[in-house]
């Protein structure tokens, strides 16, 4: 599922879909002074150097496959469980319901309430492994402090393409576990 290997030096996938755009480097993104001491407090904050490109680039391109992620667990198991609910429910509503014996209509129901629980308790699952992953909220805390430094660059008269860094905010999911992060560097540092 990484995309970043097809992808120019300085490129990474903004949305889903593949819209290509290309990483606005520090320098300029922190040229104006106050917009810097905000990327440093964030850096202290996030323990991640918003100013290092490189890091940036790979947080981008991670972020992309962590929303592919998100999106291909929530089609596996939403899709099938969407379309037997709405089968169960209109065969119910067309035909199971007239059913004269009694017996047969509770078995129905049994069954199908079994396959619609069973779905949602692997939807259910599927979603909060993705979304209930530290090391992922970690990631997303990041690229939305990102978002925010570039829209305070925008607001402080920095050129940036519109829309830069083309991904929406993540408005949950996305706290920041100083913990899970200070063990990913105390690992990385071992290797």
């Amino acid at each position: 599922m990484d995309d970043s290997t097809e992808l120019g030096e300085w490129e990474f996938i903004g949305r889903r879909g593949g819209a290509v755009s290309r990483l606005v480097p520090g320098e300029v993104l922190y040229a104006d002074p106050q917009v810097k001491v905000r990327a440093q407090t964030a850096a202290q904050e996030l323990l991640f150097d918003f100013t290092d490109d490189r890091a940036v680039l790979s947080m981008l391109r991670s972020r992309h496959d962590d929303e592919e992620a998100m999106f291909a667990t929530g089609a596996r198991w939403g899709v099938p469980l969407a379309v037997i609910g709405l089968f169960a429910v209109i065969y119910w509503a067309g035909v199971a319901r007239y059913w004269e014996s009694s017996a047969a209509r509770s078995g129905y129901l049994a069954v199908a309430s079994f396959l619609i629980l069973l779905l949602a308790f692997f939807f259910v699952r599927g979603a909060v492994k993705i979304w209930g992953d530290r090391s992922r909220q970690n990631l997303r805390a990041r690229a939305h402090k990102y978002r925010e430094l570039t829209h305070a660059a925008r607001r402080a008269g920095v050129d940036l393409p519109s829309h830069y860094p083309h991904y929406g905010p993540y408005p949950f999911a996305a706290n920041f576990h100083r913990q899970t992060a200070l063990a990913e560097s105390n690992e990385e540092g071992e290797r």
